[in-house]
């Protein structure tokens, strides 16, 4: 990375985007063939709302060296985020052939499959999500969906309560929690969740309803 980029991204990470914009503008003029720079300033672009006109810069990153792992990933990001799942997906995918293996990859990943409703190929990529950065509260969450959309709810339990650990005002967790027990015909378990979830959120219509239908089940 020359030193232009070096600084670009020094000053990204500090929030002041004018004095990037220049020296990633300059480092482009002194380098047109380089795809960092392209890549670099197609961040600085989706970072700042303009998501059509960073696209372009990945696409050009992506024109000059078909490796540049990171313009696949934040032109996935810019399709994922314009819910072209089936795009971004592909995209993501030229991420990883590129080399990229961290752990938000295969969480954006999972993510696509999951919405594109292919919850057989989301959760493994999910799981791998969670096994290289274990404190990924979203990727947990999603993963625990998958298990529990798929019914294999003793295994989506902890990994909900491992959550609620992690976040204990997370009231999406704490709902599907107390979905998972009703499953388990555990209505005690699934009321003590779902009036949890209400405590944390008490216009949480799901909960609500879910409380409601227990308390019908116990005869309350």
């Amino acid at each position: 990375m020359s030193e232009l980029n070096k600084k670009a991204v020094e000053k990204l990470q500090e929030g002041k985007m004018e004095e990037a914009a220049e020296l990633l503008h300059e480092a482009i003029e002194q380098n047109p063939e380089d795809p960092v720079s392209y890549t670099n300033f197609g961040n600085l672009l989706a970072s700042v709302g303009e998501p059509e006109k960073a696209m372009s810069f990945f696409q050009k990153a992506t024109e000059l060296d078909s490796t540049q792992a990171s313009a696949w990933y934040g032109a996935g990001n810019v399709l994922y985020n314009d819910e072209k799942y089936a795009e971004a997906l592909t995209s993501y995918q030229k991420a990883q052939t590129a080399g990229l293996e961290d752990g938000s990859l295969f969480y954006m990943l999972g993510m696509c499959h999951y919405e594109l409703g292919d919850l057989h190929r989301a959760m493994p990529m999910l799981k791998t999500a969670l096994d290289k950065e274990a404190e990924d509260e979203d990727a947990r969450f999603y993963y625990a969906l998958c298990l529990a959309q798929l019914e294999y709810v003793d295994e989506a339990i902890p990994e909900f309560e491992r959550l609620i650990e992690q976040v204990p005002d997370h009231a999406d967790a704490y709902f599907n929690l107390g979905v998972a027990y009703a499953f388990k015909d555990d209505a005690k378990g699934a009321l003590r969740a779902f009036e949890e979830a209400l405590n944390i959120q008490p216009d949480h219509v799901l909960a609500a309803n879910g409380k409601k239908q227990v308390e019908g089940m116990l005869g309350k």
